[in-house]
């Protein structure tokens, strides 16, 4: 392991608002900010948004920036990469941001029923191999685990560059009758998408429209008794 990556993760671990439950602690009922991420972290009642597979954070610091009365967690498994979110959001003063690095598998054990008010998937890996079905997370499994948390009149945004990911997902939500607010394969050559899915960029999206990549966004709801 790199010097610089090592020297990040010690510094997340000084960070306020970084926090890192152990798989252990998830699945034992243990994690303390479990149904108290307002009461207890944030100290206020305000909806909660989740940015799932959050990289560097670029949206979760974006969206925090934009929307003060909201309150925003990054969550990925990748700690030197979420250490730039953090390090900028704390830099910045960001009282409505926070970072949890652990296994997105586990949502349910760190957000209780109906805390959670929105859900972002930006770029989420496609994992384009059958036997990696599992591993997408909009598969049926983890939608599941996305609507135990959510409150019922909730959204989900996935914004990605797979035509694959879209594709499989648009296929699940209507399969399964859930309610699809938006969908476009290609937001950036469409007068009508929302700002939301514009106007905030992330490091490889930049990447990627240099290449002349498409971006794929949806925007869904879904069924409280799928």
């Amino acid at each position: 392991m790199g010097k610089n990556k090592l020297q990040r993760f010690a510094e997340n671990k000084t960070f306020p608002h970084f926090f890192e439950p152990t798989r252990d602690e998830l699945l034992k009922g243990r994690f303390p900010l479990r149904g108290k991420w307002r009461s207890d972290f944030f100290k206020n009642d305000r909806p909660l948004v989740l940015e799932l597979g959050c990289g560097k954070g670029d949206y979760t610091v974006a969206l925090a920036r934009r929307f003060p009365d909201r309150n925003f967690i990054g969550i990925d498994i990748k700690g030197a990469r979420m250490w730039r979110g953090a390090k900028t959001a704390l830099e910045e003063g960001l009282p409505n941001v926070a970072f949890l690095r652990m296994q997105i598998e586990l949502i349910d054990k760190a957000f209780a029923p109906g805390e959670v008010n929105e859900i972002w998937l930006t770029f989420p890996d496609p994992q384009m191999k059958y036997k990696r079905t599992k591993h997408r997370l909009t598969n049926p499994a983890f939608l599941e685990r996305y609507r135990r948390i959510l409150v019922p009149e909730h959204e989900i945004h996935l914004k990605t560059d797979s035509e694959f990911l879209y594709g499989y997902t648009l296929g699940i939500l209507e399969a399964s009758g859930h309610d699809i607010l938006y969908a476009h394969h290609d937001i950036y050559n469409n007068r009508h998408a929302p700002p939301l899915a514009t106007e905030i960029q992330t490091f490889y999206e930049q990447k990627w429209l240099d290449e002349g990549k498409k971006i794929t966004y949806l925007r869904f709801r879904l069924r409280p008794d799928a």
